[in-house]
């Protein structure tokens, strides 16, 4: 049974990053938020990144911080969640990789039993961008197994809820471990994951306990016999709950280490699908490089063939077309058609008489040869760059299966996991039904060894009475037999 629960701060219990808010004062969030994810994400450890983001903090005014972190908001659902849970008779606390300034707000408005979090290092009312307390060095866990022992229960009647990297090691270490907004790396560990942004939904896991009808049958029963079969029936029970719940947990590593597998292949893949993407896009540089040189010489080309003098020879050949076009398909008199004919006549001669210069043609044949040469490096190129692209597609492809694979590995390991744990509670059941029939024969045993030890009592103070009258008649002069001598041996009387 679940005693005590132990909740992050940061965007569990307040729906915010206490450190990003203070950061917004001095205009450093962007800085400070980077550091944070890094380590939500598991990326960098803890203690360096608390360190880090403190010292950004380094001259911040303690007023402006009390004023901001004040404001901050409550997660959705924690006032109610917690009210409720402590009427259940949980308790609370929070554990927290912020500072005492926000934890024992949070410890007064919400009434928790306990608060354990850092403390930013202050002088003359401002900070000296130094840390200290209790979740710099250590981890959560180490926390948790304080509160555990100054309450009294074990690691296996608590609970955690937590969103990031830092709160691993106090859920792995609990019972039930709760992910609750939280980061990829968070959820692949925990129990049971919460992603609505409402702590409301906690309170469907920590149900009040209630007294059943085969518990209220054990305090009832006051026969031996028929307890120690209720306890034969439990043990039977407990032997084939706890086999269940162990396949059940095997078949959840099986999952998460194939899920665990996949999502490492995903990765490799992944590796090569960015480098052929890198490549691919590597070479289109080379192809947009090639056709701007292409362009560029083509359009030198083309000036200097109107230079050349070409575009007067088309200008030419373009009105010959013309005029022969007019010649035969118009009704001409013969004036007007001889006229046209000397025309085209002259025309053509001129361009008999027309020479494009040597040296411009020359230079225009080594441009097209140069164009020629560029375009021949942009098919290469471009070839080049879809072969490449379609072995990234590919990659793209496979890492589109192995997902889909992943993603129903991961959704068996959490069925497995769920029944798992539901068939756990059914064992804890049958042991505190077994706990409660011990405590019962105990009783009873107890019980039937006082009525044993009053009979025994009163048979000794008769035996011993008749060993004194037998030995008064003794000294009479009464003969005793074997068995009376016996008795007077036994109650010491000679």
């Amino acid at each position: 049974m679940i005693k005590l629960i132990a909740f992050d701060l940061d965007n569990v219990l307040i729906d915010g990053e206490a450190i990003d808010e203070i950061g917004k004062i001095i205009g450093i969030q962007n800085e400070i938020a980077e550091i944070t994810e890094k380590a939500m994400e598991g990326e960098i450890d803890f203690e360096t990144a608390i360190k880090e983001r403190v010292s950004l903090l380094k001259g911040t005014s303690v007023d402006s911080i009390k004023e901001v972190v004040q404001n901050i908001p409550l997660m959705e659902g924690a006032e109610e969640t917690i009210e409720e849970l402590k009427k259940r008779g949980y308790k609370i606390a929070t554990i927290s990789g912020s500072f005492e300034v926000i934890a024992n707000r949070l410890k007064e408005e919400l009434s928790l039993d306990y608060a354990f979090s850092n403390v930013l290092h202050e002088e003359n009312g401002v900070l000296t961008g130094e840390v200290s307390g209790p979740l710099v060095d250590g981890s959560k866990a180490d926390v948790l197994s304080e509160i555990i022992k100054m309450e009294n229960v074990s690691a296996d009647e608590c609970a955690a809820v937590g969103d990031g990297a830092n709160d691993i090691s106090m859920l792995e270490m609990v019972e039930l471990g709760i992910a609750f907004n939280a980061k990829p790396i968070v959820m692949e560990i925990a129990d049971v994951v919460i992603e609505k942004r409402d702590l409301k939904e906690l309170l469907s896991l920590f149900e009040e306990e209630k007294i059943d009808e085969f518990s209220k049958s054990i305090e009832a029963e006051d026969s031996f016999d028929k307890l120690l079969d209720k306890k034969r029936n439990c043990e039977t029970k407990l032997k084939e709950l706890t086999k269940i719940r162990d396949d059940l947990n095997n078949e959840a590593n099986t999952q998460r280490e194939l899920r665990n597998k996949l999502n490492a292949s995903i990765k490799e893949n992944l590796k090569s699908a960015i480098e052929y993407r890198d490549k691919r896009d590597e070479t289109n540089k080379e192809v947009k490089k090639y056709k701007k040189l292409r362009d560029k010489t083509n359009d030198e080309l083309k000036k200097l063939e109107w230079a050349s003098g070409k575009k007067d020879m088309i200008n030419i050949e373009n009105e010959i077309k013309r005029l022969d076009k007019t010649i035969e398909t118009r009704v001409l008199n013969i004036r007007k058609e001889n006229e046209l004919v000397n025309k085209v006549t002259d025309l053509r001669k001129k361009l008999q008489d027309m020479k494009e210069d040597e040296k411009i043609q020359k230079e225009a044949l080594e441009l097209k040869e140069q164009s020629e040469s560029y375009h021949v490096k942009v098919v290469e190129f471009s070839d080049e760059a879809q072969v490449t692209h379609e072995k990234m597609l590919a990659y793209f492809k496979e890492i589109d299966e192995i997902r889909t694979s992943a993603d129903e590995a991961h959704n068996k390991f959490i069925e497995a996991k769920n029944k798992a744990s539901s068939k756990h509670e059914e064992v804890k059941q049958v042991l505190g039904y077994i706990r409660k029939i011990n405590k019962k024969l105990d009783k009873i045993k107890s019980r039937k060894r006082s009525r044993e030890s009053e009979v025994t009592m009163r048979k000794n103070k008769e035996e011993k009475e008749l060993a004194e009258d037998i030995y008064q008649k003794f000294k009479d002069g009464k003969k005793l037999n074997t068995d009376e001598l016996m008795l007077l041996q036994k109650h010491n009387v000679i």
